[in-house]
């Protein structure tokens, strides 16, 4: 599929709509400069493209339940595409994993992970390494406190 051309307004739709998910048709259309119809239709041209690829809440998970989040630097032992595609398929089976990257320089991939507490973070490593995904190194950087997080 071609990639959909983008013009300022529909630049100006998916600001709105990122900074503010829950905004109404009529309020989204006041603030790109168009009546609703066409706003409205022009959000749709951009979900059915997939380039508004879902709506989500922001949670305050602190305020419901104890939470870590670890920041972990994954170095495989091989480099071979089985290698790749094992280690990616468990971090997709894993829920615990809210993002990951495989990524360039001296690492081959950067996760994201909330677990209860730093031992169910650990734990999951074990599990992890007793499985033999293929890690050869992991770093762990435990968050002491988010300074900004954004999906902007």
């Amino acid at each position: 599929m071609p990639p959909i051309k983008l013009d300022p307004i529909d630049l100006k739709i998916l600001g709105a709509i990122q900074r503010e998910g829950r905004i109404t048709k009529l309020k989204l259309a006041e603030k790109v400069g168009l009546s609703p119809t066409p706003c409205w239709n022009r959000l749709k041209r951009l979900e059915e493209a997939g380039i508004v690829a879902g709506y989500h809440a922001r949670i305050e998970w602190r305020l419901v339940a104890p939470r870590a989040t670890v920041l972990v630097e994954i170095t495989l032992g091989q480099h071979r595409q089985a290698d790749f595609d094992r280690f990616e398929k468990v971090v997709r089976e894993t829920p615990e994993v809210t993002a990951c990257w495989s990524v360039g320089g001296g690492v081959d991939y950067v996760l994201k992970v909330a677990t209860s507490d730093i031992d169910a973070y650990q734990r999951l490593i074990d599990g992890w390494l007793e499985r033999e995904i293929g890690i050869a190194r992991y770093f762990t950087y435990v968050v002491t406190r988010t300074v900004k997080e954004t999906e902007g």
